[in-house]
Protein backbone atom coordinates (compact mmCIF):
# COMPACT_ATOMS: atom_id res chain seq x y z
CA UNK A 1 0.00 0.00 0.00
CA UNK A 2 2.78 2.43 0.96
CA UNK A 3 4.74 1.52 -2.17
CA UNK A 4 1.70 2.34 -4.33
CA UNK A 5 1.38 5.71 -2.58
CA UNK A 6 5.04 6.58 -3.23
CA UNK A 7 4.83 5.47 -6.87
CA UNK A 8 1.77 7.72 -7.30
CA UNK A 9 3.56 10.69 -5.72
CA UNK A 10 6.64 10.16 -7.89
CA UNK A 11 4.57 9.91 -11.08
CA UNK A 12 2.64 13.07 -10.12
CA UNK A 13 5.89 14.84 -9.39
CA UNK A 14 7.38 13.93 -12.76
CA UNK A 15 4.17 14.81 -14.61
CA UNK A 16 4.22 18.27 -13.01
CA UNK A 17 7.71 19.05 -14.30
CA UNK A 18 7.80 21.50 -17.19
CA UNK A 19 9.74 19.59 -19.85
CA UNK A 20 12.25 16.81 -19.56
CA UNK A 21 14.63 16.89 -16.62
CA UNK A 22 17.71 16.65 -18.80
CA UNK A 23 16.49 19.63 -20.86
CA UNK A 24 15.18 21.77 -18.01
CA UNK A 25 17.69 21.77 -15.23
CA UNK A 26 16.42 22.88 -12.82
CA UNK A 27 12.74 22.23 -13.49
CA UNK A 28 9.86 23.88 -11.67
CA UNK A 29 7.63 21.65 -9.59
CA UNK A 30 4.04 22.36 -8.61
CA UNK A 31 4.34 22.90 -4.83
CA UNK A 32 0.85 21.49 -4.23
CA UNK A 33 2.08 18.10 -5.44
CA UNK A 34 4.53 18.03 -2.53
CA UNK A 35 1.81 18.92 -0.03
CA UNK A 36 2.70 22.58 0.51
CA UNK A 37 0.00 24.40 2.42
CA UNK A 38 -0.01 27.66 4.26
CA UNK A 39 3.12 27.93 6.39
CA UNK A 40 2.60 27.97 10.16
CA UNK A 41 4.70 28.67 13.22
CA UNK A 42 4.67 26.07 15.99
CA UNK A 43 6.17 26.52 19.46
CA UNK A 44 6.67 23.71 21.93
CA UNK A 45 8.80 23.02 24.95
CA UNK A 46 10.59 19.76 25.69
CA UNK A 47 13.12 18.70 28.29
CA UNK A 48 16.29 17.02 27.04
CA UNK A 49 17.84 14.52 29.47
CA UNK A 50 21.58 13.84 29.01
CA UNK A 51 22.45 10.83 31.19
CA UNK A 52 26.14 9.91 31.23
CA UNK A 53 26.25 7.11 33.81
CA UNK A 54 24.17 4.51 35.58
CA UNK A 55 22.60 1.36 34.19
CA UNK A 56 21.40 2.91 30.93
CA UNK A 57 23.37 5.98 29.82
CA UNK A 58 21.84 8.02 26.99
CA UNK A 59 25.08 9.83 26.15
CA UNK A 60 28.25 7.90 25.37
CA UNK A 61 31.62 9.59 24.94
CA UNK A 62 33.15 8.08 21.82
CA UNK A 63 36.22 10.32 21.47
CA UNK A 64 38.15 11.68 24.41
CA UNK A 65 40.16 14.90 24.12
CA UNK A 66 43.93 14.55 23.81
CA UNK A 67 45.83 14.72 27.11
CA UNK A 68 47.47 18.03 26.15
CA UNK A 69 44.08 19.83 25.87
CA UNK A 70 42.75 22.05 28.64
CA UNK A 71 40.23 20.24 30.83
CA UNK A 72 38.07 23.40 30.90
CA UNK A 73 37.30 23.15 27.17
CA UNK A 74 37.55 19.38 26.52
CA UNK A 75 38.36 20.39 22.94
CA UNK A 76 37.98 17.40 20.62
CA UNK A 77 35.59 15.36 22.79
CA UNK A 78 32.66 13.74 20.92
CA UNK A 79 29.58 12.12 22.48
CA UNK A 80 26.77 10.21 20.74
CA UNK A 81 23.30 10.73 22.20
CA UNK A 82 19.91 9.08 22.30
CA UNK A 83 18.40 11.35 24.95
CA UNK A 84 14.80 11.26 26.14
CA UNK A 85 12.60 14.29 25.38
CA UNK A 86 9.87 14.78 27.97
CA UNK A 87 7.07 17.31 28.58
CA UNK A 88 8.32 18.12 32.08
CA UNK A 89 11.73 18.46 33.72
CA UNK A 90 11.41 15.15 35.58
CA UNK A 91 12.75 12.14 33.70
CA UNK A 92 9.58 10.25 34.66
CA UNK A 93 7.32 12.84 32.99
CA UNK A 94 5.62 11.96 29.70
CA UNK A 95 8.10 10.87 27.02
CA UNK A 96 7.36 12.55 23.64
CA UNK A 97 10.46 11.59 21.69
CA UNK A 98 14.24 11.27 21.59
CA UNK A 99 17.15 13.54 20.69
CA UNK A 100 19.46 11.44 18.53
CA UNK A 101 22.81 12.62 17.21
CA UNK A 102 26.04 13.87 18.71
CA UNK A 103 27.72 16.80 20.37
CA UNK A 104 31.38 17.69 20.12
CA UNK A 105 33.51 20.15 22.03
CA UNK A 106 34.47 22.63 19.31
CA UNK A 107 36.24 25.43 21.21
CA UNK A 108 39.76 25.64 22.61
CA UNK A 109 38.90 28.48 25.01
CA UNK A 110 35.55 27.53 26.57
CA UNK A 111 33.18 24.61 26.98
CA UNK A 112 31.23 25.03 23.76
CA UNK A 113 29.61 22.21 21.80
CA UNK A 114 28.69 21.72 18.18
CA UNK A 115 25.24 20.13 18.51
CA UNK A 116 23.97 17.97 15.66
CA UNK A 117 20.77 16.15 16.52
CA UNK A 118 17.33 15.11 15.38
CA UNK A 119 14.38 15.52 17.70
CA UNK A 120 12.48 12.33 16.80
CA UNK A 121 8.88 12.55 17.98
CA UNK A 122 6.76 9.52 18.81
CA UNK A 123 3.70 11.14 20.34
CA UNK A 124 0.35 12.32 18.95
CA UNK A 125 0.08 13.92 15.53
CA UNK A 126 3.87 14.45 15.41
CA UNK A 127 4.60 10.71 15.72
CA UNK A 128 7.31 9.86 13.17
CA UNK A 129 8.19 13.49 12.45
CA UNK A 130 11.63 14.96 13.13
CA UNK A 131 13.27 18.34 13.60
CA UNK A 132 16.99 18.73 12.89
CA UNK A 133 18.98 21.09 15.12
CA UNK A 134 22.58 22.00 14.36
CA UNK A 135 24.51 24.80 16.00
CA UNK A 136 26.80 26.24 18.65
CA UNK A 137 25.98 25.58 22.31
CA UNK A 138 28.07 27.62 24.78
CA UNK A 139 26.87 25.60 27.76
CA UNK A 140 27.64 28.17 30.47
CA UNK A 141 25.51 30.86 28.82
CA UNK A 142 22.10 31.17 30.44
CA UNK A 143 20.29 30.95 27.08
CA UNK A 144 21.75 29.33 23.97
CA UNK A 145 20.15 29.72 20.55
CA UNK A 146 20.65 27.17 17.79
CA UNK A 147 19.06 26.92 14.34
CA UNK A 148 16.51 24.39 13.16
CA UNK A 149 17.85 23.44 9.75
CA UNK A 150 15.19 21.00 8.56
CA UNK A 151 12.81 18.24 9.40
CA UNK A 152 10.66 15.41 8.13
CA UNK A 153 7.05 14.30 8.30
CA UNK A 154 4.89 17.18 9.52
CA UNK A 155 8.08 19.24 9.80
CA UNK A 156 9.18 18.78 6.17
CA UNK A 157 10.96 21.95 4.95
CA UNK A 158 11.16 23.17 8.56
CA UNK A 159 13.23 26.13 9.62
CA UNK A 160 13.45 28.05 12.87
CA UNK A 161 15.43 28.02 16.07
CA UNK A 162 15.63 26.53 19.54
CA UNK A 163 16.47 28.20 22.83
CA UNK A 164 18.25 25.95 25.32
CA UNK A 165 18.35 26.67 29.07
CA UNK A 166 20.01 24.35 31.56
CA UNK A 167 17.40 23.26 34.09
CA UNK A 168 19.65 21.04 36.22
CA UNK A 169 23.26 19.90 36.09
CA UNK A 170 24.95 17.40 38.41
CA UNK A 171 28.72 18.11 38.47
CA UNK A 172 29.43 14.68 40.03
CA UNK A 173 27.80 12.62 37.27
CA UNK A 174 27.74 15.14 34.42
CA UNK A 175 24.01 14.45 33.95
CA UNK A 176 21.99 17.42 32.72
CA UNK A 177 18.39 18.35 32.01
CA UNK A 178 17.99 21.13 29.48
CA UNK A 179 14.78 22.97 28.60
CA UNK A 180 14.41 23.41 24.83
CA UNK A 181 11.90 25.93 23.51
CA UNK A 182 11.44 25.16 19.83
CA UNK A 183 10.08 27.70 17.34
CA UNK A 184 9.62 26.10 13.93
CA UNK A 185 8.10 27.28 10.66
CA UNK A 186 6.66 24.42 8.62
CA UNK A 187 3.88 23.56 6.18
Amino acid sequence: MAALFYISIISLLFSSLSGKLEDDFPAEVDAKVLGFRKEKLTHFRVYWHDILGGQKPTSIRIIYPPSNVSASSSFGMVSMIDNPLTVGPELKSKLVGRAQGFYASASQEELCFLMTMNFVFDEGKYNGSTITVMGRNAVFNKVREMPVIGGSGLFRFARGYVEARTHTFDPKTGDATVEYNVYVLHY
